[in-house]
């Protein structure tokens, strides 16, 4: 046995060698195991973000080059802090904060240590790479938007945090995702798929290459490309309006739900939140609590809908057959019960048919048709909820399923809402009358009022609202191109589209037509209250208007709020106008009333609550005029959208 011994050795060694090579060459040569090969770096290798352009073509949002110092904390050996610090512009503090940061989140995983750095600080660290071991950078796409405009519809993206990374398994610490507006909608869509490099390292840590050619390598897939549903032109003019003041405008091209203007006011430029400016430029703007520019008005402000509420009680009075489009109402400047008077109404001829009781807004005779909607039925709390019932058809009340992941549900009130105010079975129609013209408890958000006017226009049915338009190489939701009906029969639609007519011929929008279009509209002016040292106290209206054009074969429904701005004709009712022919026209005829919107500013109107003192406003009196170094500003601006010169 023993002069077998040595042979029996020099087979095992054998055979353990054997094995040993097999396991390198074969085992160890895919993929997964590369993972836990300490000699091999992994490095994300991050897909282009898609592009995102305008209805017409425009390139909005398009991607730049940028550098990240990753770190591997448990690679990281005795450095020159103070060196490194400098190098990257930050403070020990910073360096030791973020440090244990990436060190909780994994000593072996790479993670980003700082962000976003400038071509000329990669160049300048880049040489020095090597000196600090456990360290490297990475490149990646930073989001550059072309305009200037679009803040809120186009949002931002930012680095994910605890929560997203342990609800998604994709995203890692240091990755970025949609933050606001298309964005984060289409985040899935734009963001693409990661891939990932292995690259061999050698004895002294420093790259040598590819690990086998790349044979393991994931090629990344790029994000797709979108078409969103906003005219770029059209957006910028809008916002150019409503500079110095505050609001929301909304407009859906009607045939499709196509959201071609997303205005709210006042907004900022989107590149404040790229790069490593990002988290200051946030903080600044969310920390500004009087403007809010952060607030997206045209999806989540909740507004009393004012006059425009009242075509839907004239549609509703129509349908349940409760009044005909003929039969008239007496106006007592108000609407009395009895000797009370339970709303008040501003001087017009009378009585009133239904065609020029929307033309003249009158009061009196939305509240008569009201009541009888309600006291139709054996009881209020029955009558309320058939009321509710149709308007919320059309997309009032409730969140309408648009593409944006933000919006308030606006309140459309019912029978169980008033029985819990004032007890089942004791309260009456006249005890929220003021629905009848868009005020008390019914509140509404300037898309939801677009998309109203939208369904007016449409003879009774809408498309839901989006801001889609194309995905490259991709279809887009059913949602978006199924036409949804309101409760509303479409023969009780005319009288109602003749009086909205009536308001631009004769009627409380007749000094702004617009020579060639025949424009349907409603003017609004809704109460505002606020509560200053605990008093309840009424400032200036909110001026509202909602239109559609062209009469027939409509392209534009139009809804515009501008907080504090008087009555629906001042502000709301000029920039409907100008926003219409803009579309339609792609030019401006009526430049006296374009000057007068730049020229006239509502901030002293919403600095006055600041002072915390009491005070009640009767119709406003801080209209002020733009300095001129301000309306040389918006000229400027003006002349870029037109791209013509203008008549001065």
């Amino acid at each position: 046995m023993r002069q077998f011994l040595l042979y029996i050795s020099i087979i095992l060694v054998g055979l353990t060698f054997i094995f040993r090579l097999f396991y390198l060459q074969v085992y160890s040569s895919n993929s997964q195991s590369l993972y836990d090969d300490n000699a091999i770096r992994k490095v994300w290798d991050y897909p282009k973000r898609g592009f995102v352009y305008d209805r017409n073509g425009t390139l909005l949002v398009s991607n730049q080059p940028s550098y990240d110092v990753m770190i591997i904390p448990r690679e990281v050996e005795p450095l020159d802090t103070l060196e490194f610090c400098n190098l990257l512009k930050i403070d020990k503090a910073k360096f030791i904060k973020t440090y244990n940061k990436a060190r909780h989140y994994s000593p072996r995983l790479s993670s980003v240590f700082i962000s976003h750095l400038s071509k000329a600080d990669y160049a300048v660290l880049q040489e020095k790479m090597r000196k600090f071991k456990g360290f490297y950078i990475q490149k990646r796409s930073l989001r550059h938007y072309e305009t200037s405009i679009g803040a809120n519809v186009l949002g931002d993206i930012g680095e994910v945090n605890n929560a997203i990374i342990n609800r998604d398994d994709y995203y890692k610490m240091g990755d970025l995702i949609g933050k606001q507006g298309v964005e984060v909608s289409y985040e899935e869509t734009l963001r693409g798929v990661k891939g990932l490099k292995f690259i061999q390292k050698d004895r002294f840590n420093r790259n040598i290459g590819s690990y086998k050619d790349g044979e393991f390598d994931i090629v990344p897939e790029p994000g797709k490309d979108i078409t969103i549903t906003i005219d770029a032109d059209l957006q910028a003019y809008g916002e150019l309006l409503m500079q110095n003041k505050r609001g929301g405008i909304i407009a859906i091209e009607p045939a499709s739900g196509e959201i071609l203007t997303m205005v709210s006011a006042p907004s900022f430029n989107p590149n404040l939140l790229v790069g490593r400016k990002r988290s200051e430029n946030f903080t600044k703007l969310y920390y500004d609590t009087i403007a809010k520019p952060l607030f997206d008005r045209s999806l989540k402000a909740q507004y009393p809908p004012g006059s425009p509420f009242k075509v839907l009680n004239a549609l509703i009075g129509l349908q349940e057959k409760v009044v005909t489009p003929e039969e008239k109402f007496t106006c007592r400047l108000g609407y009395y019960l009895g000797s009370r008077k339970l709303t008040g109404c501003h001087h017009h001829y009378s009585p009133l048919a239904m065609t020029d009781g929307i033309a003249q807004s009158c009061n009196a005779y939305f509240a008569n048709v009201y009541r009888r909607i309600i006291d139709k039925y054996d009881n209020a709390h029955d009558g309320m909820d058939v009321w509710s019932d149709h308007v919320k058809s059309f997309g009032l009340g409730n969140y309408l399923g648009y593409d944006l992941k933000i919006g308030n549900k606006g309140r459309i009130p019912d029978g169980d809402f008033y029985d819990r105010w004032y007890g089942k079975g004791r309260w009456a129609s006249t005890y929220n009358i003021s629905n009848a013209i868009g005020q008390g408890e019914v509140e509404a958000t300037p898309i939801q009022l677009a998309n109203m006017v939208a369904a007016i226009s449409n003879r009774g049915y809408f498309y839901t609202p989006h801001i889609i338009k194309n995905i490259k190489g991709d279809t887009i939701d059913s949602n978006y191109t199924t036409p949804k009906h309101t409760t509303i029969d479409k023969q009780n639609f005319e009288p109602i589209i003749q009086g909205m007519f009536d308001v631009y011929n004769k009627g409380t929008a007749a000094a702004l037509q617009v020579k060639d279009i025949e424009i349907c509209g409603k003017t609004g002016t809704a109460e505002n209250f606020t509560k200053i040292d605990s008093v309840t106290t009424q400032l200036t209206d909110h001026s509202i208007f909602v239109a559609f054009a062209p009469k027939d074969n409509p392209k534009i429904a139009i809804a515009v709020f501008v907080e504090n701005g008087y009555w629906g004709g001042r502000f709301a009712g000029r920039i409907a106008s100008l926003m219409i022919e803009q579309y339609i026209k792609k030019t401006i005829t009526r430049k006296d009333l374009e000057d007068w919107i730049l020229k006239h500013s509502l901030e002293d109107e919403y600095a006055k609550p600041q002072s915390g003192k009491p005070f009640r406003i009767n119709g406003g009196s801080s209209l002020q005029l733009v300095d001129n170094t301000e309306y040389n500003r918006l000229q400027e601006k003006l002349k870029q959208i037109n791209k013509t010169a203008l008549n001065e």
